[in-house]
């Protein structure tokens, strides 16, 4: 538990956050979908475009991350090593974390379309 905590603190509340309650939105959809006998097709087409969105989500903090790890650097002349590799390790866990939402959505989605065949 407290390696999530730490890995959402290190890539930044502002994305990380959004992308776990994501996760259970699609989850909860998931537990939705297989519950009711209605059109399980629209949660599946839902989850999906939750788990892009949450691709996508994180990858803009990657990239924003990127941008002011870049900007660290220009202000300071002499850079160290650990630093540029933890300001990118920084920006890769929102990217890591997105694809992992991502994931976790596709596998709804199978599991969706496993149950209505």
């Amino acid at each position: 538990m407290f390696l999530i905590i730490n890995i959402i603190k290190d890539g930044g509340p502002t994305f990380m956050i959004p992308l776990l309650l994501i996760i259970f939105i699609m989850i909860g959809l998931l537990i939705v979908a297989l519950a009711q006998k209605k059109d399980p097709k629209k949660m599946s087409q839902l989850i999906g475009h939750f788990s892009l969105f949450g691709m996508i989500w994180g990858f803009l903090g990657s990239t924003i991350g990127l941008i002011s790890a870049f900007d660290a650097i220009q202000a300071v002349d002499n850079v160290a090593t650990p630093l540029v590799a933890g300001g990118l390790k920084v920006a890769l866990l929102t990217t890591l974390f997105g694809f992992v939402t991502f994931l976790i959505g596709r596998v709804c989605m199978i599991v969706i379309a496993l149950k209505t065949k």
